[in-house]
């Protein structure tokens, strides 16, 4: 485990037993034992601090992953059109509701959203997949038809979902819809983890394998091809990687965004740079960040509670101009 792991492990066994403390109403540690508060705990706030760590990590990996494939510091699934797609496959699985057989009512919501996310990383591929510099003009410019693709993408997934939003076929499931897309772990319980957690390790260990492979393309497409790097299974390792990891957190969660974003920037400093040495401790770190955000989402004394995904964005979005403004002074 190099230092920015520990770190962020660290950091993180230090929220988890906060985070199960803190909510409406506080849980001081004398008051644990049977009774309601081992229920709330075992039934109510450990099952969504797992599912926050889990989102987080596969949200931070996939950040990661993708800044490195694109070597472009401000490469996001949310940004790309990744977390889009997965949302307009979990809308649509709302609007088709009633056509679902029974039995795969429970499991609607998650496949579609998987395979919308599938479906996002396929057509990025497709129209702009890296697999050679000279038709795109070289790595600018294929880092410019990727950015491009996945804006297309990503408008085209938001149309389409407020097409489903404008022709819900009745009031709940307007409401449901609309819910779920401000992304949030309430009510979440040790279902949606059971969903998300496999789905989730299985898209980081994904990523893990092509770890050397996008260091190897930190040095330029052509010195990747010369070290034996096949550019199309780098991109089939991604796109499985970052369609599971993804896919799973909207599935269960709605969207939250700009985690990919703003992790790998906390980390790189505590690492040499290389994408090998920062899938794990981003995957850390997103946990943190999410776990972070929601206890303090529970304790914020309003009416409602305020929607994780709306917390995390407007984190993300000053943090999105800061980059920019970096990148525009030449410091990043």
């Amino acid at each position: 485990m190099n230092r920015a792991s520990l770190i962020f492990a660290v950091l993180l066994a230090v929220l988890v037993p906060l985070s199960l403390l803190a909510g409406r109403v506080w849980i001081a540690p004398a008051d644990f034992g049977p009774g309601n508060t081992l229920l709330i705990l075992a039934e109510l706030r450990l099952p969504r601090a797992v599912l926050a760590i889990t989102i987080g990590a596969g949200l931070g990996a996939a950040g990661a992953a993708m800044q490195g494939y694109l070597r472009n510091p401000l490469a996001d699934p949310g940004l790309f059109g990744i977390a889009p797609m997965a949302a307009l496959g979990a809308v649509a699985s709302f609007w088709f509701s009633a056509a679902i057989p029974p039995a795969w009512a429970p499991w609607s919501l998650p496949l579609m959203a998987l395979a919308g996310a599938g479906l996002g990383m396929a057509l990025l591929a497709l129209i702009a997949g890296r697999t050679s510099s000279d038709a795109a003009g070289g790595a600018g410019g294929g880092i410019a038809l990727f950015t491009l693709a996945g804006l297309m993408l990503a408008s085209l997934a938001g149309a389409l979902t407020a097409l489903a939003i404008t022709l819900a076929p009745n009031p709940f499931a307007l409401s449901e819809i609309v819910m779920w897309l401000n992304g949030a772990l309430t009510d979440r319980s040790w279902r949606e983890v059971a969903i998300a957690a496999p789905l989730t390790a299985a898209g980081i260990a994904v990523l893990a394998l092509a770890a050397r492979s996008l260091d190897a393309l930190t040095l330029g497409e052509e010195a990747a091809r010369s070290m034996g790097i096949e550019p199309r299974r780098l991109l089939a390792l991604l796109v499985v990687g970052i369609g599971l990891t993804v896919g799973a957190g909207v599935a269960v969660a709605g969207i939250i965004g700009f985690v990919g974003l703003v992790v790998p920037h906390l980390v790189r400093p505590f690492t040499n740079r290389l994408p090998s040495s920062l899938i794990l401790p981003s995957a850390l770190a997103g946990a943190c960040l999410v776990l972070a955000a929601d206890s303090v989402v529970r304790v914020l004394p309003l009416v409602t509670e305020l929607r994780l995904g709306i917390a995390l964005s407007l984190i993300g979005a000053p943090f999105f101009g800061w980059l920019l403004l970096r990148m525009r002074q030449g410091r990043l």
